[in-house]
């Protein structure tokens, strides 16, 4: 979810004076709202000269938060969705995509789950370059891995042989085709995010070369810290964050990839 001062030009109700009766008590963000006691709010905005404004800004964050929820689905809705375009995309590396059911699933978020330094980063690399070459990738990168010249080595390894300048025009089409951001704190990620999000309703319905892969690696190291300073907004973080994922995957048909380290308190975000 994206900060207070984010959503005004949406929803102009939030304007400064909003922003800055809820900073007053702690508000930053629409997840504050979550871990706030909502009545008690609403009583200090009866006390204050705004009072109808402040209700009104409080209401509309209320009915964003509403929004997300997803509607409830039977059983036949959910087996007519996963039927409905949710195709698979190999990583490239066959022991993976052999447990994975031939890749990872469009539509859905896939958890790539180990210790430090058991290859997370690399699978990323490898399914980026596999996906990238017929579609856009958006890899997010909080800790300095991407490596262009990782990719460079795993397309070497399947071009067939062809000239030189061929070569290099299909390596050029694959790098083109996968954007990377440097993201170092959850809350940079959530503006990135909702930046795709933007970005994905545009293209939806095109037929262009569409953007069909997100890979967070790794976002572990965007919610630890948080977890560390605070366990109640730590969780209502991850909480958003998996929620985010989940409806980008959903609503527009894209594969999701996010790798992070085994640790118990992050093992359970996405549950």
């Amino acid at each position: 979810m994206a900060r207070l001062a984010n959503l005004e030009t949406e929803y102009p109700v939030l304007d400064s004076t909003v922003r800055n009766f809820c900073a007053s008590h702690g508000i930053f963000s629409v997840e504050d709202f979550l871990i706030h006691d909502l009545y008690m709010l609403a009583a200090f905005a009866e006390q204050n000269d705004s009072s109808e404004r402040l209700k009104e800004g409080i209401a509309q964050v209320l009915s964003i938060i509403d929004d997300m929820h997803q509607p409830w689905l039977n059983g036949m809705e959910l087996l007519e969705d996963a039927k409905r375009n949710k195709h698979v995309f190999p990583t490239g590396i066959q022991g993976i995509d052999l447990l994975l059911g031939d890749g990872i699933r469009v539509g859905q978020l896939t958890e790539l789950v180990g210790p430090s330094s058991s290859g997370k980063t690399q699978v990323c690399l490898r399914t980026a370059s596999n996906v990238a070459r017929n579609h856009m990738v958006l890899y997010l990168d909080t800790g300095n891995s991407f490596s262009p010249q990782c990719i460079a080595y795993f397309l070497g390894k399947t071009i067939s042989p062809s000239s030189a300048q061929a070569k290099n025009q299909f390596l050029q089409k694959v790098m083109s085709n996968i954007s990377c951001h440097s993201v170092f704190d959850i809350f940079a990620m959530f503006d990135v995010l909702h930046q795709l999000e933007s970005y994905l309703r545009c293209q939806d319905g095109r037929g262009c070369c569409q953007m069909r892969l997100l890979i967070v690696d790794s976002i572990s190291s965007l919610i630890s810290p948080v977890l560390g300073s605070s366990s109640t907004l730590g969780r209502a973080l991850m909480t958003s964050a998996g929620y985010l994922l989940k409806k980008l995957a959903h609503q527009h048909n894209l594969a999701v990839l996010v790798s992070f380290a085994r640790v118990s308190s992050v093992l359970v975000w996405l549950n």
